[in-house]
């Protein structure tokens, strides 16, 4: 029997963000039809591939 992969964990993020920054935000996102959480992940990976953190 093969072995399965194991799936993505997820993490949680705890972060202040300034209101009307989030709202505009969160209504891009429904205008365009993306989940906000998978244009923060794109942003991490982003980041993380550029060495910008």
């Amino acid at each position: 029997m093969a072995a399965t992969p194991p799936g993505a964990k997820k993490r949680k993020l705890d972060y202040m963000v300034d209101q009307n920054a989030f709202d505009e935000f969160m209504k891009a996102c429904s205008r365009k039809g993306f989940a906000p959480q998978v244009i923060i992940e794109q942003a991490m990976r982003k980041f993380t591939q550029n060495g910008q953190i």
